[in-house]
């Protein structure tokens, strides 16, 4: 059963790390990339002489990215649960109670996927009137999101995959699965929305088949390939003790990140109430090409949440120390760089997706803000990474909620003095907050945790 995992808790630290982090980014950039290879695509369906066409449709994919950032959100609660709980099991040499958890988290994850689902399927067009858009926009966003239901259960399913094989030091799997899905995706695209004159729904039609491809890779390697943590079942009556110790794991990340996720929900709306589907479609498009960072934070706060577990459980937390002061030094200065690329090079970066001269503005706007902020983002991020790994998720999720909910009323507030550009002031000065507040308060918690063994559920 050993031949799936990988130890993480000897060998050469920054090695390691690299080694379990690279593939995590780059799945987190692979995940992004769905998004801003339609988003691209969809900025070429206008004409010269009818730019608007464009913009509509990016607005239209802007408010569906936004749904979909909330679904991804809610699948990190089997996710997240599995990747912990499962690490901790490994680093404890406990290797029958991980393919249990494993077996849970995947319970987990065909019940909560279904549920959302049917929400998104039956409400799809009160759910998008939300954000206020023109009413062709919301229509053809309904079709989009209605169509890309058919694909989410089974992303449920990969999001928990990606998690049990993140918790077993086996980040490189879910890297080549998603790789080839947007291999397949890149295939389609242009097929689908121009040769067979598809348009926007032809995008949500690629999507649909690249993300059902993906699952066939993880069924398959989990049934008939590595086998990894033996032949654990899909589905099992849930046992109290193992769910309860996935949702107590998984259900702070998962409603931090979903509310941040409704959050940003209402950010769009007061995007678009001041600055109509431009300003919408610079938020989320913006959003996506600062998701740059963001998922690079989020490769290495996943390779820290699975490394510092199975040290954490291994009582080897000074391994998890060293591996966080590694990170920020990584984080630090790709974010200096990241920072000087956005604030003088935004107006061109965002014409690589949509190549019209008011959108170029409007996202050169948003990206020169947001890049004044980027090296806070990533502290925050890694930060969350390090309690993840010793089981104290709630601390980061308070953090996160608190100062991300206080956006909205701060963006309301600037917007009606400043206009569209208070909305992504309100959206930096809340990410400083966060950037300062979460690592100073993961230093006291350190120091406690320290001294004490793990208790491992």
């Amino acid at each position: 059963m050993k031949t799936g995992i990988h130890n993480l808790t000897e060998g050469k630290i920054f090695s390691t790390l690299i080694r379990l982090a690279l593939p995590l980014m780059g799945t987190s950039f692979l995940q992004m990339a769905y998004t801003l290879m339609a988003m691209s695509w969809v900025g070429r369906l206008g004409t010269v002489s009818h730019p608007e066409i464009a913009t509509k449709s990016e607005a239209a994919i802007g408010a569906i990215g936004m749904l979909l950032w909330l679904t991804s959100s809610i699948a990190y609660l089997a996710m997240i649960g599995s990747e912990v709980a499962v690490g901790q099991s490994i680093g404890a040499k406990k290797m029958k109670r991980a393919a249990i958890y494993a077996s849970h988290s995947t319970t987990t994850a065909i019940i909560i996927g279904t549920i959302w689902i049917l929400t998104l399927l039956i409400f799809a067009d009160r759910i998008l009137s939300f954000f206020r858009l023109e009413p062709e926009i919301t229509a053809d966003a309904a079709i989009y999101l209605r169509i890309l239901t058919i694909s989410l259960p089974f992303q449920f399913l990969s999001y928990n995959f990606t998690g049990i094989y993140n918790g077993a030091g086996r980040s490189i799997v879910p890297f080549k699965n998603n790789a080839a899905g947007l291999v397949l995706n890149m295939i389609l695209d242009p097929i689908l929305m121009f040769a067979l004159g598809l348009g926007l729904h032809g995008a949500a039609i690629g999507t649909v088949i690249s993300q059902l491809f993906v699952f066939i890779l993880f069924f398959y390697q989990i049934k008939y390939g590595d086998r990894i943590l033996g032949d654990f079942s899909f589905f099992v009556k849930p046992k109290a003790i193992y769910l309860k110790r996935i949702f107590y794991l998984g259900t702070p990340v998962a409603i931090m990140n979903s509310l941040y996720a409704i959050i940003n929900m209402n950010l769009a709306r007061a995007a678009s109430i001041h600055g109509g589907h431009l300003g919408l479609m610079a938020q989320t498009t913006g959003g996506q090409i600062e998701a740059v960072t963001w998922n690079t934070s989020q490769g290495f706060s996943t390779a820290l949440s699975a490394f510092v577990a199975q040290n954490y459980a291994a009582n080897k937390l000074e391994r998890g120390k060293k591996a966080y002061i590694y990170t920020i030094r990584v984080m630090l200065s790709l974010g200096v760089l990241v920072s000087i690329v956005f604030i003088l090079f935004g107006a061109r970066i965002f014409g690589i997706i949509v190549p019209e001269e008011n959108a170029m503005k409007a996202g050169a706007e948003y990206l020169f803000v947001m890049g004044l902020v980027q090296i806070f983002m990533m502290f925050e991020l890694t930060t969350q990474g390090m309690f993840n790994g010793i089981g104290r998720t709630i601390e980061p999720a308070v953090i996160s909620i608190t100062f991300n909910a206080l956006r909205i009323p701060l963006a309301y507030y600037l917007a009606s003095r400043m206009g569209i550009v208070g909305v992504w002031w309100a959206i930096a000065i809340s990410t400083v907050c966060k950037g300062i507040i979460l690592p100073v308060w993961f230093a006291v918690i350190y120091r406690r945790v320290q001294k004490r063994r793990p208790k491992i559920g």
